[in-house]
């Protein structure tokens, strides 16, 4: 994969590898220079090219994420074989229907999906068949799953990932970036085809197939309290200190959805729960605040102590605790629940020991909250039927279910008969 302007195939991460050190791996490399298509006449060209290619195509999106508002997607990679590389500017194009009508029937490689289907179904392309390298790779026992360490593991290349973090709403984007971006999708298909041999090696290509078409079926959580995302929240005092914290979450919110920039820019989540814990009497007082501070901190001044007076004279005050949390964090089961506490010590003995066995992390086996909630409220008796619905309902796999269904009723007995066997409780 080498782009002659970007060196030859031997380039290496460094010049020498020190003394008894294994040599530095290859520098991945374009196949071909990338440009950037932002006009309908260069997508509708792309869209053809794309249409000549074959097999899979590797998908990629790239945000602005604390730089911008919004999540939406402000560059697009798509690399096919026989096609090339295309990168795509969703904001000037506008509509993909032409490109999702070619492509909605095959099947798309991204690298942890679940990160940029929002962005693209936002566009228009939204996919009915995808495979995850980064839920592969945990599905295969990989103990880093990033990008960069799959391309290292699998294919012996070194992959740089300087511009992820970077704001991809600058306009015109650096010929660096659009490098990085490019090898983003093009390393995508040789990935995913050794992947395949290795799924089908250790035979888990059914379960990796569940496991995309659940990412696939999976809808956005809505949160009740979006404020209570604020992070130190937890350390504001009273009812009337986190009626505080909500307005002025609720108002930075508002302001940065009218700027498209990130909230955390205008003023940061420390700031707003200072002011929450401090309540200022007055305007001059959270002036007076040094720990309220931001770049919108005293230019909005108006507008934070406006929120302010909101939370301070509301009748409307927020519960302590979120809406629907019913069930105490597992460090207090003990007191509160020990039937229960007793149940999850046991189930997680066995999830951990099955886990192990498959070769999995224990979080693709089965969710922590999933095995909580089953563990609080167990079917009555809980039999491996019974827990196998009980699994169902909240949203497990097949696979899962008949991996853990078994052994988790019979640990919910044993917990139950024997407390001792069931270990210390983990967090």
């Amino acid at each position: 994969m080498v782009d002659p302007a970007a060196g030859s195939p031997n380039d290496t991460a460094s010049d020498e590898a020190p003394d008894g050190a294994a040599p530095p791996l290859p520098n991945a490399a374009l196949l071909a220079p990338v440009a950037v298509t932002a006009t309908r006449e260069g997508y509708l060209e792309a869209v053809a090219l794309l249409a000549t290619g074959t097999g899979p195509l590797a998908i990629d999106a790239e945000r602005a994420s604390g730089f911008r508002y919004s999540q939406r997607a402000y560059l697009i990679q798509i690399h096919r074989r026989g096609a090339g590389t295309f990168l795509f500017d969703p904001p000037a194009i506008g509509d993909f229907s032409e490109l999702q009508a070619l492509i909605r029937d095959e099947e798309w490689i991204l690298h942890a999906a679940s990160q940029d289907l929002a962005c693209l179904r936002e566009v228009g392309l939204d996919p009915v068949r995808i495979f995850d390298t980064e839920l592969a790779a945990r599905l295969l026992g990989f103990p880093r799953v990033g990008l960069a360490w799959v391309v290292e593991d699998l294919l012996g290349l070194h992959l740089a990932k300087e511009h992820s973090a970077a704001d991809w709403s600058t306009r015109p984007l650096p010929a660096s970036w659009l490098t990085y971006a490019a090898l983003d999708v093009e390393l995508l298909v040789d990935l995913r085809d050794r992947m395949v041999e290795l799924l089908e090696s250790s035979g888990k290509t059914s379960i990796a197939e569940q496991e995309f078409q659940a990412v696939l079926g999976r809808e956005t959580a809505v949160r009740a309290e979006p404020w209570r995302r604020l992070s130190g929240v937890h350390t504001v005092k009273g009812l009337r200190g986190l009626a505080v914290a909500r307005e002025l979450w609720l108002e930075r919110d508002a302001l940065a959805r009218e700027l498209d920039v990130s909230p955390g820019r205008l003023v940061p989540d420390g700031s707003l729960v200072a002011a929450a814990r401090a309540l200022p009497g007055s305007r001059r007082e959270l002036a007076a605040m040094r720990d309220f501070s931001g770049r919108a901190s005293r230019s909005e001044l108006d507008r934070w102590w406006s929120a302010i007076e909101r939370g301070l004279t509301t009748e409307d005050l927020p519960r302590l605790k979120p809406v629907g949390e019913s069930m105490p964090p597992p460090r207090a089961w003990a007191d509160r629940n020990p039937d229960a506490d007793r149940r999850l010590k046991a189930a997680r003995q066995a999830v951990t020991r099955i886990a192990e066995s498959l070769d999995l992390p224990v979080e693709n086996l089965i969710t922590p909250e999933v095995l909580r909630r089953v563990a609080w409220s167990p079917p009555e008796p809980p039999d491996p039927g019974s827990v196998a619905e009980a699994l169902r309902s909240l949203g497990a796999r097949d696979w899962q279910v008949e991996a853990i269904a078994a052994p988790v009723a019979e640990s919910f007995v044993v917990g139950r008969q024997s407390p001792e066997a069931a270990g210390s409780t983990a967090s």
